[in-house]
């Protein structure tokens, strides 16, 4: 990651008044996660994004997304340099302020409930943002300035002072900010101004509620804390502690992250903590990414094993199993909602002006209706993977995975949308067509505990249809290597999968080749493109290339490629999906799982090949 250098700001800007064309990089956001919800924080000291109680639910503080959404900024009057660090092993952020009379801290975290602990962190949650302000040296000037925004920015809340705070009505949502301090109330915000000097500490917390019910029903018997958050965070960090391959550090920030990025309750992993940040700056291209993916499920579960997360697969597996229900449509729903959800339509927040200016800003995702084809392999390799601890499946797994299978058998010469989710004519590809022959594979290695029903017979013989169809069509004697389609000469970065999943070796000849191809041709600026046209890199096709290149005996240049890609993480180790090329500025929605599950992977795959490698 990054080195943590101090950044000049003002004031102004700290709270917004740079102009609507102000607004911080992506990489400047910090990640605050109660395992139920996310928020970012800014540099600046500035929560931009907090949805809750839920991943997906609508923003309350969304100034990420347009200048009046919504936001919480604490920060010094006079101009300040900033520094930033997790505290331990925690999503505890810890910002520290520097002027020149002084230097403040600001703690901030999404409080568990009191008293979780281990795998219990994140099951219940108060829903309480809780931000401590402590005076360092000399006497700093700051102020609070709180202003909600319910339902992403539409409606401005009635406010109201009460005993020991100020109260937001607004919509479904009430929120409570409980302080010391003197709130001045005007124009939808609550202000306080404050001068710390060292040595003193002033708390702050702000807590969700539905505005319709009652206080009682809703206080815990005691109250959340920075000190008990911290503790539950570590608690769980002391049970992940088993991994000692290279790169520890990077692997075990990134485990944490994913866990941040999991809804507790159910044990579905969502893709990112936000929506409709741009895969190109001023793009069309932003998409909501508050759901989990199918198509993430193997190669999370093989991260989270990676990482030390024994129980965190199988629970993962249980979410799929449940939010499947019957599957008996033509189509195999590709992602849910966090719970299970399977109506995710998309619409277009028309009111918001986007990031930096990129519309639309959209919340659901069409997505849910495509055909993937790809994701019958990773529902059965995610199963294959967790075949010991699954033991014996149980009447719905069973079916589940039976279904899937005679689907890949039955389906796998069909076109569809691909696992970059094209959005116009559906295409034979490669990458779809490989995780056929996974989810062919799998099935026949998990014949035995499938019962009476596999069809074994039927699944060998499509099995080997479906590898000799990509071996012949799949193959460009133009482009030389394996291309994104059949009957195509365009170069893909998902064919770096078939070495991944077993497909082909990466020492096959024209697996090498491919390799070679995808390196040189989309390569460009220390990361991947996905297809020679994209323009940006992708974090994923990184760490993919990382995994095939030592695979392939090419150890160095697997190293060098890895520490590139790192690289682009924020002083924080956070990861976005992609990053510009040329300016190595992060891009897409933050922080993605899918980025730090590709960072574990890779890491270990450089740990099996080479195992003195040490970071």
């Amino acid at each position: 990651m990054r080195r943590a250098e101090p950044e000049r700001l003002s004031a102004a800007a700290a709270a917004g008044d740079g102009g609507a064309a102000w607004q911080p990089a992506i990489s400047d956001y910090g990640f605050l996660s109660d395992c139920q919800s996310a928020a970012l924080v800014d540099r600046a000291g500035s929560v931009n994004w907090w949805c809750v109680p839920r991943f997906d639910s609508p923003s309350v503080l969304g100034r990420l997304l347009d200048p009046e959404a919504g936001h919480w900024a604490i920060c010094p009057t006079k101009e300040f340099t900033s520094q930033r660090s997790y505290l331990g092993s925690s999503l505890v952020l810890r910002t520290v302020f520097s002027t020149a009379r002084g230097v403040v801290a600001v703690t901030d975290a999404l409080a568990f409930a009191a008293g979780a602990r281990g795998h219990d962190i994140g099951l219940a949650s108060p829903h309480v943002l809780l931000r401590r302000v402590v005076g360092l040296e000399g006497e700093v000037a700051m102020r609070s300035e709180l202003a909600p925004r319910m339902e992403y920015g539409r409606t401005e809340p009635h406010i109201q002072l009460v005993a020991g705070g100020v109260q937001f009505h607004g919509g479904p949502i009430r929120l409570t900010c409980s302080s010391a301090l003197p709130f001045d109330c005007a124009e939808g915000m609550a202000r306080a101004d404050l001068t710390v000097v060292a040595g003193q500490t002033i708390d702050l917390r702000l807590a969700y509620q539905g505005s319709f019910h009652r206080d009682s029903a809703r206080r815990p018997h005691q109250a959340p804390s920075i000190e008990d958050t911290l503790a539950g965070w570590e608690s769980w960090a002391a049970l992940h502690t088993a991994y000692d391959g290279p790169f520890g550090d990077d692997v075990r920030r990134s485990a944490l992250v994913l866990q941040g990025l999991t809804y507790r309750p159910s044990g579905a992993v969502i893709a990112a903590a936000t929506t409709s940040l741009p895969e190109e700056m001023g793009g069309e291209l932003n998409f909501d990414y508050r759901y989990a993916w199918l198509r993430d499920l193997s190669l999370t579960m093989r991260a989270l094993w990676i990482a030390a997360c024994p129980d965190e697969p199988a629970q993962l597996f249980d979410w799929l199993s449940t939010s499947s229900g019957h599957v008996r449509d033509e189509l195999i729903q590709i992602m849910y909602g966090v719970e299970g959800e399977r109506d995710l339509t998309e619409h277009v927040l028309e009111h918001l002006s986007g990031f930096r200016g990129s519309t639309p800003v959209r919340v659901g995702n069409a997505a849910w209706e495509q055909r993937q084809l790809d994701v019958l392999g990773e529902v059965l390799d995610a199963a294959y993977l967790l075949r010991d601890e699954l033991g014996e499946l149980n009447g719905p797994t069973r079916q589940l995975l039976l279904t899937l299978a005679n689907r890949a058998a039955s389906s796998w010469q069909q076109p569809d949308a691909g696992m970059w989710e094209a959005r116009d004519a559906s295409r034979h590809y490669v990458s779809s067509k490989v995780m056929c022959w996974v989810a062919l594979d799998r099935a026949v290695k998990l014949a035995g505990a499938l019962g009476e029903e596999a069809g074994l017979d039927p699944w060998v013989r499509a099995r080997d249809e479906v590898r000799a169809a990509i071996l012949d069509q799949g193959w460009s004697e133009q482009a030389a290597a394996f291309t994104g389609a059949f009957e195509s000469d365009e170069l893909d970065a998902s064919v770096l999968l078939l070495p991944l999943v077993g497909f082909l070796p990466a020492t096959d000849p024209r697996m090498f080749a491919t390799i070679e191809a995808i390196e040189r041709e989309l390569g460009d600026s220390r990361l991947v493109r996905r297809w020679s046209a994209d323009p940006s890199g992708f974090l994923i096709c990184t760490y993919w290339l990382v995994e095939c290149l030592a695979l392939a005996g090419q150890q160095d240049r697997a190293e060098q490629w890895f520490r590139d890609a790192t690289d682009h993480a924020n002083d924080l180790g956070l990861l976005s999906e992609e990053a510009d090329t040329t300016s190595g500025e992060m891009l897409g929605n933050y922080p993605q799982a899918f980025s730090h599950v590709g960072l574990i992977n890779a890491a270990w795959r450089l740990g099996q090949t080479a195992p003195r490698v040490r970071r």
